[in-house]
């Protein structure tokens, strides 16, 4: 009896710690879930943003042309165009004497490389940057010059067949991100003639290791050329470059030689590829396709003419039905010297470097980043027929896991760069490709900031960010949300509608984004579903100018700050940093006429000559620039 009453107790505990693993079970899953959510809404908002900043770099193509069109028709010959517009006539300079003269000081203790490069030379420059030691000008231009010389014995697309016994590793962005790839190094190998690899655009930018990124895999390249295939991404791109920091990188890291290699790098990057094909079926590029994409016209044009993708050829295309193909009308003689793809070839390669899958049907502009286009999966299915194609391969795109397959599988995006916005923000991937073209995906997340760190803590550190930058995007327009709010409130009551909120926000932003359930958190008052707008924003940045700014410019100036740059780094015409008052005057009243931005010219002299601190008549305007920083911290002002 004692016997049978201890085993019925004993199952009764049994019983309840199941169902107390059970019910713990359960909430650790809804607790998961609830930090996921949090996540991807963190991503959602980090992608909106970045799409928003790609948008407005591709509408600086419509501001260059405006500008290029201004100079032809009020100017009698080209010598006042910027040099962007007006390159000089090729000289053929020895590039391999003028890199030779660069002496390489005994205090140097970096890796010394010796060409041609063997696989021994690669190893010692990754155990070099492994130990964050920078590579000297002089091999840095080097790499760039033998690599220029592979590259341009290249076919536009290349063809690769798979074998039974060796498997192909395609990689996507890496953004300057050295511990990503050297991680897939470590986890893959080193690529070799029995490892091949595809690393398919978008080497550079964001991250701060873009020139050892590009370094290790131009290396590579000079060692394998016939196994490692780089495909050239959006972010090959010389202006892309000067607002995503590589340009700036560089000039931190080689003052002396950093035009040098900006200059050659600018050259090498017009030969990288668009495109890699394998065994005729599987088509790998960096962004998308088009309802009209050619490969034909691909594989035929002359890809080093696409310099950027800002650059859009000034002279649109015409099809000429008796002659079954395109040409164009008589340029300006200004002009006459530029070499330059037609509108339909530009597009073309705008399409397979920018584009993006969708699963509505159709082709339509993608309206996000401005640039290319997004396809639908009945796009995909006729391209790949067309071609007979049976999958395409692309990268372009952070997703939260690394990769993402749709359009019934026969579209595959590949993303290598982890904690691409933040720290724990993503995990990266890599996928192997057999001889029956089956993908084997591998994830992988570099971790040396947030490993000691709970999931709680590192979903925090994600989601605070977004909203840093989200605030950074509202304070910009803090003018025009306040105008949009007021529309809402007729009777000036300081109070609008959580919905007429929403509207609003989404009038003046158009980020889409669902801004009623992110406004609590954005808003510093909501009482019985009314957002007290006058109450201001919940610790938004605010922006830290010079006394003399009126408050329209400072707006206006922070919005476009990363415009602005580009554009006074371009008519910086003899490189030096300095802008003249002149020239600086001259600029800023075209930029107002194109954007249509009312700043009176009075306010514009004012604050340049607030600048000019030591009265020469010339200002650095990347200093100048700095002054409208964006300034994170807690303000009871909207």
């Amino acid at each position: 009896m004692g016997c049978s009453h201890s085993v019925h107790n004993e199952t009764k505990k049994s019983e309840k710690a199941m169902k107390a693993a059970v019910l713990i079970q359960n909430w650790y899953r809804c607790y998961k879930a609830r930090l996921e959510l949090r996540r991807r809404q963190a991503l959602n908002i980090f992608e909106n943003i970045e799409y928003a900043d790609e948008q407005d770099q591709m509408q600086l193509a419509k501001f260059f042309a405006f500008m290029l069109e201004h100079y032809v028709k009020n100017k009698s010959s080209a010598d006042n165009l910027p040099k962007i517009f007006n390159p000089e006539p090729k000289r053929k300079s020895d590039e391999e004497t003028i890199i030779s003269l660069i002496e390489v000081p005994d205090t140097y203790y970096g890796p010394r490389l010796k060409f041609p490069l063997t696989f021994a030379d690669v190893v010692l420059l990754i155990d070099a940057f492994k130990e964050n030691q920078i590579l000297h000008a002089r091999y840095v231009l080097e790499v760039l010059l033998e690599a220029k010389k592979i590259l341009q014995q290249m076919p536009n697309i290349i063809h690769i067949s798979s074998t039974v016994s060796k498997e192909l590793t395609i990689c996507g962005d890496i953004h300057g991100k050295l511990d990503d790839l050297f991680l897939i190094f470590y986890k893959n190998g080193l690529p070799s003639g029995n490892n091949r690899y595809v690393f398919n655009g978008d080497f550079v930018d964001r991250g701060q290791n873009s020139m050892e990124v590009l370094m290790v895999l131009f290396s590579f390249l000079l060692v394998y050329p016939n196994d490692v295939y780089l495909n050239r991404g959006n972010h090959e791109d010389y202006l892309m470059n000067m607002r995503y920091g590589f340009t700036k990188e560089i000039m931190q890291k080689y003052k002396q030689h950093g035009a040098k290699i900006l200059h050659l790098l600018e050259e090498v990057y017009t030969w990288l590829p668009i495109g890699t094909l394998i065994d005729k079926k599987v088509l790998v590029i960096h962004g998308g396709i088009a309802d009209n994409t050619d490969l034909t016209v691909l594989e035929q044009m002359k890809r080093n003419r696409m310099r950027s993708v800002l650059m859009p050829p000034l002279v649109p295309a015409v099809f000429d039905p008796r002659h079954g193909h395109f040409s164009h009308e008589l340029p300006p003689p200004a002009m006459l010297a530029m070499e330059q793809l037609t509108k339909y070839e530009w597009d073309q390669i705008v399409n397979i470097l920018w584009s993006d899958p969708r699963s509505r049907k159709g082709c339509y502009p993608n309206t996000s980043r401005g640039g290319g286009c997004y396809f639908g999966p009945d796009v995909t299915e006729n391209i790949l027929t067309k071609f007979g194609l049976k999958m395409i391969i692309r990268s372009h795109e952070c997703k939260p896991e690394g990769f993402d397959i749709c359009h019934d599988g026969k579209i595959i995006t590949v993303f290598s760069a982890s904690n691409y916005y933040e720290e724990g923000s993503n995990r990266g991937a890599y996928l192997k490709l057999s001889h029956d073209t089956t993908p084997r995906f591998f994830q992988y997340q570099s971790s040396q900031i947030t490993q000691a760190k709970t999931l709680h803590e590192r979903v925090d550190i994600v989601e605070n960010a977004a909203f840093r930058i989200l605030g950074e995007r509202m304070i910009i327009r803090k003018t025009n949300l306040i105008q949009a709010f007021r529309k809402y409130d007729p009777n000036d009551t300081g109070k609008i509608s959580l919905s007429d909120w929403a509207k609003a926000t989404e009038e003046v932003l158009e980020l889409h984004l669902p801004w009623m359930s992110l406004c609590p958190r954005l808003v510093k008052t909501i009482e019985d579903g009314y957002v007290l707008y006058n109450m201001g924003f919940k610790d938004l940045p605010v922006v830290r100018a010079p006394k003399v700014a009126k408050a329209g410019m400072v707006e206006t100036l922070v919005r476009y700050r990363s415009d602005l740059k580009i554009i006074f780094n371009i008519i910086d015409k003899d490189q030096s940093g300095l802008i003249s008052m002149d020239e600086f005057r001259a600029m800023w009243k075209l930029f107002c006429s194109h954007y249509n931005i009312d700043i009176e010219e009075s306010h514009v002299d004012q604050l340049a000559h607030s600048m000019d601190l030591n009265k020469d008549g010339s200002i650095d305007f990347n200093e100048f620039l700095t002054a409208f920083d964006v300034v994170h911290r807690a303000t009871n002002k909207l």
